[in-house]
């Protein structure tokens, strides 16, 4: 199998058409106006921390990295790191890469724990196995390749700490899972007094239930258990399908076909066709599972193909481009691929090196019945926005059976859209102005919205995309009297229920 995979091409193998039009012709400016946010400096001596939005420098009093196993030092040292904060009366989060992008992993003013570790253990018998918190998934999927197994259930991308995956409940592509905490056996934590617990599904469920997209919010986690499944070659399928049928089509497919072990969906966000067309791909077992080969990433191939998806802004012609680079000669030229290649991809693969934009993450969680709905109404809101929406995939979510701030209460279409934004007030403005509507109007139909984005939603939206917050608030605070466990999503949203 070459290393010509269709995550190689998904971004756009087209890359040679585009890139001279791209550079001489089509080159987008940036506005003018005020940048934002502005510049800030450390207050009283500490220092400056970002995430992945660029757009939220929040200066914070400690910053400490712990890149020891899970042993009994390391958990004392967190411990007694917690116990300083405390006592400081600071707030204290815990973060890995710090992907969010609303402030979800910063505390203000207060202590910020990055866990960068490389601790996994496997027991095959079982199919599971325990990691470290702060074990990043290109580490598991490594150590599991190696065993001939992989992860049941990830992000799409594999800069992720572990921790972070189950604190947010991401979901990934493969399929007929919920988030990725279904596949989480129990997770050890320190709760706000330094007690070390262990948390499962019938042991502190409580506690494993709220730390489950809990967003840190609950005690810092050390280590967690979670299934693994083999490892196994994979054969693409293409289908062309209409934008609006694309909901119901993916459900009837999956309900329709056992086989399946992976799925997407893409739809066409150029703007004189906004999203007309979609295309489901799905992944099926190949006829031939000898001599499995070692997990691989797309490598140069995603990196030439940066160009092409980069230069969609601004350029229905370069987006027109990328689509037919997806439904025709994609899947000509693309091949079977491993389960742990097809996920073994960095999220700073397709970064837009260019310090004026920033890529902006939404998602919308809808039911497939009313997917049709969400193609609406997002043809009614996006384009006339201002912003440059790039890229749009269709994951298939079950439903969440345990989280408490649940985004899936039933199974749904999840839309995951990249949009490229200026870094100005501007810019800003027009997101925030774009997101509110978005939610309001995925509210209409019975969705929902991810809270790991961009705080734009209102408190009263909050409330009704998830109306057990209230009840996570008083828990929270049950569980954490003094409140050492702080960020930006406490601060906006869940502090003021």
């Amino acid at each position: 199998m070459g290393r010509l995979t269709r995550r190689a091409l998904v971004a756009g193998a087209s890359a040679g058409l585009g890139v001279y039009a791209g550079r001489t012709l089509l080159a987008p400016t940036s506005a003018s106006g005020p940048v934002f946010p502005a510049p800030m400096a450390a207050q009283n001596g500490g220092i400056v921390l970002n995430d992945a939005s660029e757009l939220l420098p929040t200066s914070v009093a400690r910053h400490i990295t712990v890149t020891a196993d899970p042993v009994t030092q390391t958990v004392e040292t967190i411990r007694a790191m917690m116990a300083e904060a405390r006592n400081a009366g600071q707030p204290f989060a815990a973060s890995a890469a710090r992907h969010s992008m609303g402030g979800q992993s910063l505390a203000k003013d207060g202590t910020v724990l990055t866990l960068d570790q490389q601790w996994v253990e496997a027991d095959t018998a079982a199919k599971t196995y325990r990691v470290a918190s702060g074990t990043r998934w290109s580490t598991v999927i490594a150590r599991l390749d190696a065993i001939g197994f992989s992860p049941a259930v990830m992000q799409s991308n594999n800069d992720f700490g572990v921790a972070s995956t189950y604190s947010v409940n991401a979901h990934g592509w493969p399929v007929r899972f919920s988030g990725c905490g279904s596949t989480v056996r129990s997770v050890k934590m320190l709760l706000a007094d330094g007690t070390l617990v262990t948390c499962s599904r019938s042991e502190n469920t409580e506690l494993f239930q709220h730390a489950m997209g809990g967003y840190g919010l609950i005690g810092v986690i050390t280590e967690l258990e979670l299934d693994m499944v083999p490892n196994s070659r994979l054969g693409p399928t293409f289908e062309p399908v209409a934008g609006a049928d694309l909901g119901w089509r993916f459900a009837k497919m999956l309900d329709a076909d056992p086989s399946i072990l992976m799925a997407y969906g893409r739809l066409d966000v150029s703007l004189d066709r906004f999203f007309e067309d979609g295309l489901l791909v799905s992944y099926r077992p190949a006829a031939n599972q000898s001599d499995i080969p070692a997990a691989t990433g797309s490598g140069f191939v995603s990196r030439v193909s940066r160009e092409i998806f980069r230069r969609q802004v601004g350029s229905d012609w370069m987006k027109h481009a990328r689509w037919w680079t997806e439904t025709s000669l994609g899947p000509g030229i693309a091949g079977e691929a491993t389960r742990n290649s097809l996920m073994n991809e960095p999220v700073v693969t397709l970064d837009d090196l260019d310090p004026l934009r920033t890529d902006i993450l939404h998602e919308y969680f809808v039911a497939p019945s009313r997917f049709a709905e969400f193609v609406a109404l997002c043809r009614d809101v996006i384009p006339a926005s201002f912003q440059q929406l790039l890229n749009v995939t269709l994951r298939y979510v079950d439903t969440d059976r345990d989280s408490v701030l649940a985004y899936a209460t039933e199974p749904r279409i999840a839309a995951v859209m990249l949009f490229s934004q200026e870094k100005t007030v501007r810019g800003e403005e027009d997101m925030a102005r774009m997101t509110r509507e978005l939610i309001e109007r995925v509210l209409s139909i019975g969705g929902t919205y991810y809270l790991p984005y961009r705080p734009h939603a209102s408190v009263d939206q909050f409330v009704r995309a998830y109306p057990r917050a209230a009840a996570f608030a008083v828990k929270k605070r049950e569980f954490d009297k003094g409140l050492l466990f702080r960020n930006h999503l406490w601060d906006a949203y869940l502090g003021k229920l």
